[in-house]
């Protein structure tokens, strides 16, 4: 599978600067590699925007950072899915660090939003990982099973090859920080052996990315290692020239 590089532009852009910097990644990857599918996560406002400015780029699709789970109704601030498809956005992030830690999502809000993004035809990526108190308790294994198991509960079996998975280690998420080599082998192994025990056979299929701190002098060694399918980049997919490096890495 082609690796997946992956932009968080959480609350940056305008819709001008959105424009601006999807078009200017769009000119800096046209035909440079075949084997990466780029997703931008633009501010809703901007969806329409990057994804314009991004059409005639074959290997690019853009995404929300949040998902309502419900069709339509008195949600007031909230997004649907076919509010996010009409704006251009084929994926969806969900349990992103900062919707669980500072917005307080639960792991079951997370796994309503998963499963009915993925019901109504969006792509999904659903962000796992713990906290430095979490790791240096032990707890890294409880943590990221718990998260799984309450994320995907609600998962149809049609729908798991739409899935993605981003281990986001939350000690690491804009904090310079970067897990190391062993720290990030070992995460991602156990979330492949956990997604084993929740999807079954379908688990091989689903990509799993790293995300935290991700820059372009870690990036190709991230990618390097066992059962790193793609990076989840934040503060250094907000420059286009930034982000063009790692997914050329």
């Amino acid at each position: 599978m082609p690796k997946i590089i992956a932009a968080n532009w959480k609350m940056y852009k305008t819709r001008a600067e959105a424009r601006e910097t999807a078009a200017a990644l769009a000119r800096l990857l046209t035909e440079k590699r075949t084997d990466r599918q780029v997703i931008v996560y633009p501010p809703f406002t901007a969806i329409a925007e990057a994804a314009a400015a991004l059409d005639g780029l074959a290997c690019a699709a853009v995404g929300a950072q949040d998902v309502y789970p419900a069709a339509e109704g008195a949600f007031t601030g909230e997004i649907s899915p076919r509010m996010l498809t009409d704006a251009g956005a084929t994926w969806v992030l969900t349990g992103h660090s900062e919707r669980r830690h500072v917005l307080q999502e639960s792991d079951e809000l997370v796994g309503r939003k998963t499963a009915f993004a993925l019901a109504n035809g969006l792509c999904v990526m659903l962000c796992i990982g713990e906290t430095l108190k979490e790791r240096e308790s032990g707890c890294l294994r409880e943590v990221l099973q718990r998260q799984l198991q309450a994320g995907l509960a609600e998962v149809a079996p049609g729908d798991i090859s739409r899935l993605a998975i981003a281990y986001e280690p939350v000690w690491a998420i804009g904090t310079g920080k970067v897990a190391g080599p062993d720290e990030a082998r070992e995460a991602h192994g156990i979330t492949r052996e956990l997604l084993r025990d929740v999807l079954g056979a379908a688990a091989a299929s689903v990509p799993l990315l790293y995300g935290g701190s991700v820059k372009p002098d870690n990036a190709a060694g991230l990618l390097a290692l066992d059962n790193v399918d793609g990076l989840l980049v934040g503060g250094a997919s907000l420059e286009a020239e930034s982000f063009a490096k790692i997914v050329l890495a």
